[in-house]
């Protein structure tokens, strides 16, 4: 018996030292932040966050790859409760909606091919790039409605997903589904966001506007007669409609499909008739916000970028503020452009709707005199924008002298040279960027005051810079180093003084930083440029980690986000830069959007970035060179104020009655990538 006893109780030591083992083996740690979330979550695995199952979500969760409020099929109640767990706040969440983006479905397009037997999208796709002449066009298969887990989607009597709004939850699995990417979530902050791509379906003449303004949808809408929906379509691209309608160079117009056939239509016209239904009416009409977030943003400069940018911004859910230095806004367009092509009156309406949506100004308040870079991040101010205008810009304000410089540390090569530096006003470290012998002048003048390091930065290849020999000899004995195919990429500073330079070297992209008091410019106007405090993994400060920043006064001098033809010359005074102005109010629209966009990204700890199919003008993509099966019918006319008419204050062109602009709204072709509108039976 107790040998028995005795066997058995070795086995159970045995076996417990070899479960002990095996424990620590296969031991798997479980992660108590995720059994928490997990919990939370409401086990419905939909998959609609994007993930396989609750507890795949969970984890990307606590891994910060999904947000506390990405579980489409739980309330705000689980997002607060997830966010609790994890010791975060959640901001409001905004809805995100479900779009298609093609313009015909495949009875209407041109069929290549049909590939009979086949029910997917996906399996289409992959024999010869689908069935129809446009590359990237709905298949019209349905896959996205049937993938879709909340039954939201529906394929449309046309051929095209239809989306039902109060079933989409956002949650994206039709947009992973598409092989065309021609169905996207859409909100307000994606669509301000939003660069188009190689993949989207744009039409020549939203191809062609300097904003990207959805031209099709809002001469739609005004042959439909809905000019209160025509109005919101134009502002979520451009919130001067009354003034751009007036004084736009239409470049939309020279690519309109329809001048192959006759005549282009009059898109800029029918854009002004239908913001001056709105001005007409006194019924301000506005796009849609996202909700708020709570953060203020300053923006220096008040003319059409910055009134813009600020415009896009509290669309985006943020508070900005204009700092004006005169006591009007409206910049340029104030002197600049005589009355009866745009009246004093258009010009205040379209800034008084800047203002409604929720934007701040306060005027005669310059940079660098009035306020500073430092001074408003210190008010609590999460970013500064400057948009100050061009060298034409000051001299409109009368200020023929160089004014205190208003980014610190910055100062403009011709305001350099018009006026010498005393000896001994010069800090030590300068930095020159600019290629032209004015910049290498005054990279020597800089040396002869005594400055310890003058250091001239160039965009080019040395075996490109037109320098002679001579000018060489001279930088080298003056102990001047060039720095070549290299640019200024940020600018570190403390309080009221720049410290550093991050820049550049374009040839390997590799970046370092320099010591910098002083950067001269060899430009027209200051940059467009945002400045904040650095992040707390931001490590590229001068001196110390990010976290202190605020107590010492640290920032950083971001570029904003560049024109889509720019993403190849990273840093300041690149190919296509903003030197002197822009030759356009509807470019400085586009600019004031992106600014925004850039904005937007930092204060959410992302840098600006934009996607690798960015559609520019190199870009290669399908259209048409020629119509058929369209009849000719010729352009409205506008008509025009006779000279004693406008001797007597009024506009030169009268606009568009409401029969003028339905007429001319059904010339339209509503195109789409390659398609278009036919008038006239194939057969006739």
């Amino acid at each position: 018996m107790i040998e028995a006893i005795l066997m058995m109780g070795g086995l159970g030591l045995i076996v417990g030292a070899g479960l002990a083992a095996a424990s620590k083996i296969f031991y798997v740690y479980v992660d108590p932040l995720i059994v928490a979330v997990d919990e939370a979550l409401p086990g419905a695995n939909c998959g609609g966050c994007g993930y396989p199952g609750c507890s795949s979500n969970a984890e990307a969760i606590v891994a910060g790859k999904s947000p506390p409020n990405s579980c489409v099929a739980a309330g705000p109640e689980v997002a607060e409760e997830i966010a609790a767990i994890l010791g975060v706040v959640i901001e409001a969440k905004e809805p995100d909606i479900a779009r298609p983006g093609c313009t015909y479905g495949v009875a209407d397009a041109d069929v290549k091919y049909i590939y009979d037997g086949l029910a997917d999208c996906r399996a289409a796709a992959l024999i010869n790039g689908g069935m129809k002449v446009c590359h990237i066009g709905c298949l019209g298969l349905g896959t996205c409605a049937r993938a879709c887990p909340f039954d939201a989607i529906t394929m449309g009597p046309e051929g095209l997903p239809v989306v039902d709004e109060s079933r989409c939850t956002g949650c994206g699995t039709c947009e992973r589904v598409c092989p065309k990417h021609i169905i996207t979530l859409s909100s307000v902050t994606r669509r301000i966001i939003r660069e188009y791509t190689t993949d989207d379906c744009t039409t020549p003449c939203q191809r062609a506007c300097p904003a990207g303004i959805d031209i099709c949808e809002y001469i739609q809408q005004i042959e439909r007669g809905d000019f209160h929906r025509a109005v919101q379509v134009i502002k979520e691209r451009n919130p001067f409609p009354t003034l751009i309608g007036r004084i736009c160079p239409r470049p939309c117009e020279d690519d309109c499909r329809r001048g192959l056939i006759d005549e282009p239509v009059a898109i800029n016209f029918l854009k002004r008739f239908a913001a001056d239904f709105e001005k007409e009416n006194s019924h301000r009409i506005q796009p849609y916000k996202a909700p708020e977030t709570g953060r203020k943003i300053a923006v220096v400069g008040g003319g059409v970028e910055g009134l813009s940018t600020a415009f896009f911004s509290a669309r985006l859910g943020h508070s900005p503020t204009v700092f004006e230095s005169t006591h009007q806004l409206g910049g340029l367009l104030r002197s600049a452009i005589a009355a009866y092509r745009l009246p004093a009156d258009i010009l205040d309406w379209d800034i008084k709707g800047v203002i409604e949506m929720g934007v701040a100004a306060e005027t005669g308040k310059a940079l660098g005199k009035d306020i500073t870079v430092n001074g408003l991040l210190q008010e609590g101010y999460k970013a500064v924008f400057t948009a100050l205008g061009g060298y034409d810009s000051r001299l409109a304000r009368n200020e023929g002298r160089p004014a205190p410089p208003p980014i610190p540390g910055m100062q403009l090569l011709i305001d350099f040279m018009k006026t010498p530096p005393v000896v001994g006003d010069l800090p030590g470290d300068v930095v020159i960027a600019g290629g032209d012998p004015l910049a290498v002048e005054a990279a020597l003048a800089c040396k002869k005051q005594g400055c310890r390091n003058v250091t001239l930065i160039l965009r080019d290849a040395e075996n490109t810079v037109d320098l002679d020999e001579k000018t060489r000899q001279s930088l080298q004995d003056s102990g001047v180093p060039a720095l070549f195919q290299t640019a200024v990429r940020r600018l570190l500073g403390a309080e009221d003084d720049l410290k550093a330079l991050e820049i550049v070297d374009l040839s390997s992209l590799e970046t370092r930083t320099i010591s910098a008091a002083l950067l001269i410019i060899s430009a027209g106007r200051f940059p467009e440029m945002i400045f904040s405090r650095p992040d707390v993994a931001e490590k590229n400060a001068a001196d110390g980690e990010g976290e202190q920043a605020a107590a010492d006064g640290r920032w950083i001098g971001r570029l904003s986000r560049q024109t889509p033809d720019r993403v190849d010359a990273p840093g300041m005074l690149g190919s296509g830069a903003v030197l002197s102005d822009y030759s356009g109010a509807i470019k400085a629209i586009a600019g004031g959007r992106r600014a925004a966009a850039s904005l937007h990204q930092i204060m959410l700890g992302m840098e600006p970035a934009l996607p690798d199919n960015l559609l520019n003008s190199r870009s290669i993509i399908q259209n048409v060179d020629h119509v058929e099966h369209v009849a000719p019918v010729p352009r409205t006319i506008m008509p025009l104020s006779i000279p004693r008419e406008i001797a007597g204050g009024a506009e030169i062109e009268k606009g568009f009655s409401p029969e003028d602009a339905a007429a001319e709204a059904k010339r339209c072709l509503q195109c789409g990538l390659i398609c278009y509108q036919r008038t006239e039976a194939e057969n006739a």
